[in-house]
């Protein structure tokens, strides 16, 4: 896509998201629980979307690979390895903040 102001709906329906490794894009997607291959632009400076996909990778999340390897990923891919994202937590973010601002 070259723009969209959502892709919610486009996530719900999909079975496998291929996406770059932007934080957002990564997050929106493994919340939604859906299977995610992270293709890195290693021509950006101070990469830190391979950072971002290596971590993801590494903790079971994602698979990664860059434009030139895409057809083998998906050829080689076996999704059942991945794990589900774990929900996120904001109330504890919330209550680190209070107890930083002494607001209790």
């Amino acid at each position: 896509f070259r723009f969209k102001d959502s892709l919610a709906a486009e996530l719900q329906s999909a079975d496998l998201v291929i996406s770059h490794a932007g934080a957002g894009s990564c997050l929106e997607t493994l919340e939604k629980g859906k299977p995610l291959i992270v293709v890195i632009n290693d021509k950006l400076m101070d990469n830190h979307q391979l950072e971002l996909a290596k971590q993801l990778h590494r903790d079971g999340y994602v698979l990664y690979c860059n434009c030139s390897t895409l057809v083998e990923t998906l050829q080689w891919m076996d999704l059942s390895a991945l794990k589900p994202f774990p929900p996120g937590q904001p109330e504890k973010f919330a209550s680190f903040l209070d107890k930083v601002f002494g607001i209790q």
